[in-house]
């Protein structure tokens, strides 16, 4: 089947029957290593009014970095629309601080419920999915990312032009109509960001450094 909004037509069959003979013959490690699904909300670090909702697809490479390939969308067409980098604050602190600069806190996103691990909904088996979900957050509370988007879906474009974006996070719950947005996505998932806030609410808030989350900062001393 094709992405209806990409150029070109439907995938020949004889594409289709390679790709099924490759996944039965050939190994695909570095994809078959996911071990996490997030899902929250990118900012343009130079738009900070254009938000994008991301898909991400995690690995950890080591104790003190992992990696996410970024999609538009959970389902089998969904476009990879960027990548993102998350390393624990030791790491950070070994960066220069020019370097330092590019990277966003994601504290806002945990304590917020904004950042979910898309799950089952079941009242029985959602008990047990969101303990390990809130012990995930105590981790990813604590990290550093550093996004680039290579495809900007949210202006329509049909194919990844020009060059890649920096993308940041949300800091604040005054930074866009959080209620609209992230409502609007927890229906599709089963979700509400209420329920996870309230769990996630003993979860310690790290001491941040002060070169993260630029966008915001340059804004704000911009007035």
């Amino acid at each position: 089947m094709a992405t209806t909004d990409v150029p070109g037509g439907e995938v020949p069959a004889k594409d289709t029957i390679l790709e099924t003979g490759a996944a039965l013959i050939q190994q695909f490690h570095p994809v078959n290593r996911i071990c996490a699904h997030l899902n929250a909300f990118h900012v343009y670090a130079d738009e900070p009014h254009r938000f994008v909702e991301t898909n991400h697809y995690c690995t950890h490479l080591t104790s003190d970095v992992r990696q996410c390939i970024l999609y538009d969308g959970p389902g089998p067409d969904a476009k990879l629309i960027g990548i993102e980098y998350m390393i624990t604050p030791q790491l950070y602190a070994t960066l220069t601080r020019e370097e330092r600069k590019l990277w966003h806190t994601h504290v806002f996103e945990v304590k917020s419920g904004m950042l979910i691990m898309p799950g089952p909904t079941l009242p029985g088996a959602q008990q047990a999915w969101e303990a390990a979900e809130t012990e995930e957050m105590k981790q990813v509370v604590e990290l550093y990312g550093k996004v680039y988007h290579l495809w900007q879906t949210d202006r329509g474009d049909t194919l990844p032009l020009g060059e890649p974006k920096l993308m940041t996070s949300f800091t604040e719950r005054d930074q866009f109509d959080f209620e609209k947005h992230v409502g609007e996505r927890d229906r599709k998932f089963g979700t509400d960001w209420k329920r996870k806030k309230e769990l996630r609410k003993n979860i310690a808030e790290p001491k941040l450094h002060p070169d993260a989350d630029q966008t915001w900062k340059t804004r704000r001393n911009s007035f």
